[in-house]
């Protein structure tokens, strides 16, 4: 059906060739005007062009009448010698029906845009991203960096060509290329834009390598400032965790967070006992990750999975970050912050931030949960209760382990305050007053590198009068 298409195509244009030159008084045909022709008709008349027509018919989807309808579309076409240096790139294919169907048509429709896009406009803009219309992760389109700082390439490997631009069309414009466009991977955007060199550098050949692999990734990439804003940029294992923390084992787009509103997901970094660390986002105000790091470019499409562009490197996050990251926990921490200005003052707000202490365990009372215990303490505000007390509330809410939601053993449980009985069967903590608190199992397991966190609906008091 493919070469059926094709050929009608080429009978059509020839028949409007003839007639052309037939009608002509001169005895030489007048010049071509390409606009009166489709970028299809157009590649068949250019001798240049004659791999791709080639490559047209062979890939699935009858590509060549997509290129001859309406459009517009904008088509980066690669020579005869771009074909010839792709099929040299693999030796297995010595022609290209050699090159699998189905993958040669993703590889065309990854140089088709559907807008008609000319070079004033690429430079213009300077650099960026657009959409193709090859299928990429998370059923969106491909995404294609260009850059126009030495000429105009695409995805860093491929060219415009010298008086190659702007062969239009009545359906849209052509620019010839030198190089077939690959399918793209997550670190075939990171390497190709320059504003992640600094990324690039960190990666390891590991994490490059799985980064270029099959998979479905969400990668969030701080640009060279991100990391320039760093006080020092961490070394060795230390920098491949930080690294992980950036990287998630699925694609999330921004349409998912959004949709979310805020929460909790799970990174590759890892922490105490080898368990995945956690991350905060928040959409409120833009997409904001632990409180910190906000997206600048997002849904940059590859084979691989996403990026999302963001401004401060997401270092590992302590029990603190969850903590003051998160609206909904804000009165615990003014409750640490509280508690420090006692006598002796107890550095909560440092022990929960630093990084090497711990590991701990803490059940995080939500802000509802604070106004609870202020209606059973007949109080009106934190600071109306001596910080000794608040000191000793604190104290209940500490575990001296990372004791992941699975860990919790029914019955008794020591935290720095003293002894609460933990029921599993209905996941509640009851405090010696017998006041019972929920752990919510939608919050449960925040991991951070210092310890987890478990949010519950009640504060856990000691012993009262």
């Amino acid at each position: 059906m493919k070469s059926i298409n094709v050929l009608k195509i080429i009978l059509l244009f020839f028949s409007l060739t003839v007639l052309h030159v037939s009608c002509s008084n001169d005895d030489a045909p007048e010049p071509i005007n390409t606009e009166e022709l489709t970028i299809t008709e157009i590649a068949l008349l250019t001798p240049d062009f004659s791999a791709l027509v080639e490559a047209l018919g062979h890939a699935d989807g009858n590509l060549a009448t997509l290129l001859n309808g309406n459009g517009p579309y904008t088509l980066l076409a690669p020579t005869n010698s771009a074909f010839q240096a792709l099929l040299a790139s693999n030796p297995n294919w010595n022609q290209i029906s050699d090159i699998d169907s189905s993958i040669l048509q993703q590889v065309l429709l990854n140089h088709v845009i559907s807008a008609d896009v000319k070079s004033t406009d690429l430079i213009s803009a300077s650099k960026g991203y657009a959409k193709t219309n090859a299928d990429g992760s998370g059923g969106q389109k491909m995404s294609i960096y260009f850059d126009t700082s030495n000429g105009v390439t695409f995805n860093g490997s491929s060219s415009v060509l010298q008086g190659g631009a702007d062969i239009l069309a009545k359906n849209g414009t052509i620019h010839a290329v030198d190089q077939v466009i690959g399918l793209p991977t997550i670190a075939t955007f990171a390497v190709s834009n320059p504003s992640f060199s600094t990324l690039v550098g960190a990666l390891t050949p590991d994490l490059t390598d799985v980064l270029s692999s099959s998979g479905t990734y969400t990668v969030f990439a701080p640009d060279n400032d991100a990391f320039a804003a760093l006080s020092s940029i961490p070394t060795g294992d230390d920098l491949v965790n930080v690294l992980l923390n950036h990287v998630l084992d699925a694609v999330v787009l921004s349409t998912d967070l959004v949709g979310l509103g805020s929460g909790y997901t799970t990174t590759l970094a890892t922490g105490p006992g080898m368990n995945n660390l956690s991350l905060y986002f928040n959409t409120t105000d833009g997409v904001v990750f632990n409180g910190i790091s906000e997206v600048t470019e997002a849904d940059i499409v590859a084979s691989n999975g996403v990026i999302h562009a963001v401004d401060q490197v997401i270092t590992l996050p302590t029990i603190a970050t969850f903590a003051t990251s998160n609206d909904a926990l804000s009165v615990l921490v003014d409750a640490l912050v509280y508690a420090d200005t006692g006598s002796p003052t107890v550095p909560y707000i440092n022990t929960v931030s630093d990084s090497q202490a711990g590991p701990f365990t803490v059940f995080a009372p939500t802000n509802a949960a604070f106004g609870s215990a202020l209606n059973y303490l007949n109080e009106t505000a934190l600071t109306d209760i001596p910080t000794g007390t608040i000191d000793a509330v604190l104290l209940y809410h500490i575990v001296n382990a990372n004791v992941q939601s699975s860990q919790l053993q029914s019955g008794m449980v020591s935290t720095l305050g003293g002894d609460v009985t933990v029921d599993t069967n209905n996941f509640t903590i009851t405090d010696a007053n017998n006041r019972v608190s929920n752990i919510v199992t939608s919050l449960v397991n925040i991991q951070a590198i210092n310890g987890v966190v478990h949010v519950i609906d009640e504060v856990i008091l000691p012993p009262m009068p």
